[in-house]
């Protein structure tokens, strides 16, 4: 861990001198308390860093949640292992998986699966639904829809060679409205206060306040869409990994966590609104994930419960180059030698996701050694993913 200063305390060896500056930033709003933790995976983000955790009093800023509300990951730990799945056309699992989650941006499913009605009715009956019909009426078909970018479904083997399935996904489009709604209202009401912010995307809102109750309300339902999106896609991908095995399969092991988000916690004898914008909660033998890039290892931890990162530890790799960067620098011929034995899309249009795109993980797992035990390590054999 580095001591920035007084309100920002770093736990990533490999830090670009402008995310340094845009957590420094960050750090120095006045509502800020005790202080800012920039995790492992740390860099250059909208407003606030992705893996950042910052605890406010009083206020919240709408952008350090960021506008992905509620992304987060899922794993299930089958009964099967690697001999249960040696010799199968795993490309097969691969096409399976694809037809029974929409992947694209702005996929919707054709239809509203049963399984899913029993968690549509849910957040139907959630406080925030009427802000959710009216950004984005379509979000009953959002539901168990994956999306692109770095959202994935994965297969993978761990350490004893039990398979896993583990995906990643978030409050897809109905997320990003609301969110978008009130960084907008946020950025208004600091203009209506004459605040001079260092940054526009700084702009928060006042506890106490309706907007601020509003944005509450939002934020909740967001995290709960997402968290139950993540729970259909999951029942999706273990009824066609039990079609695919001819066996029904058992969770021995499930593991479900936000990683862009807001919560009420209490730190350093304080009560606070704590935003982790890209890190995962981390208290003393909490489970939590962390994933890798494409063609690289992924991880089930337990928190050591760190008082100083907020109980918080890093959510992935976190990216080294932009998506524009990334696709300039990387070659479709290198990406296939990285993906080599795994079965994929085999498409131009994942070369933002190339693995080197991203810190090494090993380094990101190293400086958080302080942050996490790692409880399993997994190696996919099977990534689908959205163009």
């Amino acid at each position: 861990m580095e001591k920035i200063n007084g309100r920002l305390l770093n736990w990533a060896s490999i830090l670009e001198d402008n995310t340094r500056e845009q957590a420094e930033r960050t750090a120095q709003m006045p509502f800020i308390y005790p202080h800012l933790a920039l995790m492992p995976d740390a860099h250059l983000g909208m407003g606030a860093t992705v893996g950042s955790v910052i605890p406010t009093d009083g206020a919240i800023i709408p952008a350090a949640v960021g506008v992905d509300i509620g992304c987060g990951m899922i794993a299930v730990r089958t009964q099967f292992t690697a001999d249960d799945v040696a010799g199968r056309p795993l490309d097969v699992l691969h096409q399976q998986i694809s037809r029974s989650i929409p992947l694209s941006a702005g996929g919707r499913n054709a239809k509203i699966r049963a399984s899913a009605e029993p968690r549509i009715a849910e957040l139907r009956d959630t406080p925030g639904a009427g802000q959710a019909d009216a950004e984005a009426r379509q979000w009953p078909q959002q539901l168990g829809s994956l999306g692109s970018g770095n959202h994935f479904i994965e297969l993978s083997l761990d350490e004893a060679d039990r398979v896993w399935l583990f995906l990643h996904s978030g409050s897809r489009g109905v997320g990003n409205r609301l969110a978008q709604k009130h960084i907008k209202i946020a950025r208004e009401q600091c203009a209506r206060r004459y605040i001079q912010l260092p940054d526009r995307d700084l702009a928060y809102l006042v506890e106490g306040e309706p907007e601020f109750d509003r944005y509450v309300e939002a934020l909740r339902w967001a995290q709960r869409f997402a968290y139950l999106n993540r729970e259909e896609m999951m029942d999706r991908c273990v009824d066609q990994l039990g079609r695919f095995l001819g066996t029904e399969v058992e969770r021995t092991e499930t593991v479900n966590c936000h990683h862009n988000y807001t919560e009420r916690e209490t730190h350093y004898g304080r009560e606070v609104w704590l935003s982790r914008k890209g890190a995962i909660s981390a208290r003393e033998g909490q489970l939590g994930l962390i994933p890798g890039s494409m063609g690289t290892a992924s991880y089930v931890v337990a928190g050591l419960g760190n008082v100083p990162s907020l109980m918080s530890s890093p959510h992935g790799a976190g990216r080294n180059f932009s998506r524009s960067a990334a696709r300039k620098r990387f070659t479709r011929q290198d990406l296939d030698a990285r993906m080599t034995g795994i079965a994929w899309g085999h498409s131009d249009a994942f070369l933002d996701e190339h693995p080197d795109a991203y810190k090494p993980i090993d380094q990101v797992m190293a400086d958080a050694a302080d942050l996490v035990e790692v409880r399993h390590t997994l190696r996919q054999i099977v990534n689908v993913k959205g163009d």
